[in-house]
């Protein structure tokens, strides 16, 4: 296999319940093994038209799509024979349960939260050079939480030191806010090959933590 194989077998596939409600994200590979046991089936949107196809019909459509209709975006993987379509979206064909309603607070969807920008200078930095900042410190009774919790560069850390924005002259560069969905998947939104999510999350059901 080549490196780009790897790639596209690991790319992001949308899990949709039997209600077609989004439930989770997993990778293509674990998809392909969904589809060959007949416990999901692809889902597709094309020109507003939702189409499903079992794992036969896809690999017949993948054909067609590999000679005549291949898109920029699209990721495929080579087999011995023929290649085939990563699907964007599978549908589960016997389960019908709907997420609890909870986003996981913890340091990558607070980096994901705020795009891995500095709160304070505003400038991106990888993850390794980012720490985390209480708005109000601990020392003046700042709480541990979505509303109290920022990135902030090393330098922007060190300057503000124990004390709150306005004491320190700086200021947030947004007010922080528990999101209403995964981070991470806001992050999946912007990529354009997964940008035919939008159209099965409603987020009054969404409630999955990228693994």
């Amino acid at each position: 296999m080549s490196a780009g194989q790897y790639s596209a077998l690991d790319a992001s596939v949308l899990v949709l319940n039997r209600l077609f409600l989004a439930v989770h994200v997993i990778s293509v590979r674990r998809a392909f093994c969904l589809l060959a046991k007949e416990l999901a089936e692809v889902v597709t949107l094309d020109d507003g038209q939702f189409a499903t196809y079992d794992f036969a019909s896809w690999l017949e459509v993948s054909q067609y799509r590999a000679q005549h209709f291949r898109q920029e975006d699209d990721d495929w993987v080579r087999t011995a024979t023929m290649e085939v379509q990563a699907p964007r979206v599978i549908r589960l064909l016997s389960f019908d349960k709907v997420p609890r309603q909870t986003i996981k607070f913890n340091r990558r969807n607070i980096f994901a939260r705020d795009g891995n920008q500095c709160q304070y200078c505003g400038k991106k930095f990888p993850t390794s050079e980012l720490s985390l900042d209480h708005v109000i410190p601990r020392s003046q009774r700042g709480d541990t939480s979505w509303e109290n919790i920022v990135c902030a560069c090393v330098d922007c850390n060190v300057r503000k030191g124990g004390r709150t924005p306005k004491q320190a002259h700086m200021t947030l560069i947004r007010k922080p806010e528990k999101p209403k969905r995964s981070p991470l998947l806001n992050m999946k939104l912007n990529q354009k090959k997964y940008q035919s999510w939008q159209s099965f999350i409603d987020n009054a059901y969404w409630s999955v933590e990228l693994k």
